[in-house]
């Protein structure tokens, strides 16, 4: 299950919008509690995919690192990526799935026109993503 603040989903529905027609993609910050993941901020990321920004998202080793040296500043860790769908649905596709870490939550955004007009997460688990619940606090 994802727990997350109203305000880092805010960011992130705001960035996806931002940056249709193209993927946008971030890292959630948060803790990890047994099965429940609780985001607290939204690091936003350049999608570093040189050629398929339309369809792909990469995040950069160097920011990923970024993004946890500032998770720790918060006693934060990183507990999950988000990333957007433009013009397409919010579930993964296989190229997500080949790209999934166990333990993490994927949320992804479906941008249509410009638009959050949905978003899921999902969690790999034995390989394959499983849609969690999402719950909205603060």
């Amino acid at each position: 299950m994802l727990r997350i603040k109203g305000s880092a989903l805010q960011k992130i529905i705001a960035q996806a919008e931002r940056d249709y027609p193209y993927e946008t993609c971030g890292l959630l910050l948060g803790k990890v509690d047994t099965n429940l993941r609780t985001v607290f901020g939204a690091y936003e990321t350049p999608n570093a995919n040189p050629d398929r920004k339309h369809d792909r998202y990469e995040i950069a080793p160097a920011d990923y690192l970024k993004a946890e040296k500032k998770a720790q500043e918060f006693g934060l860790e990183i507990v999950g990526v988000y990333h957007s769908h433009p013009d397409h649905p919010d579930r993964p596709s296989q190229f997500d799935q080949e790209r999934a870490f166990e333990g993490f939550s994927y949320i992804i955004l479906s941008v249509n026109k410009g638009k959050v007009v949905s978003y899921r997460s999902w969690e790999l688990i034995d390989g394959k993503f499983v849609e969690e619940e999402i719950l909205i606090f603060g």
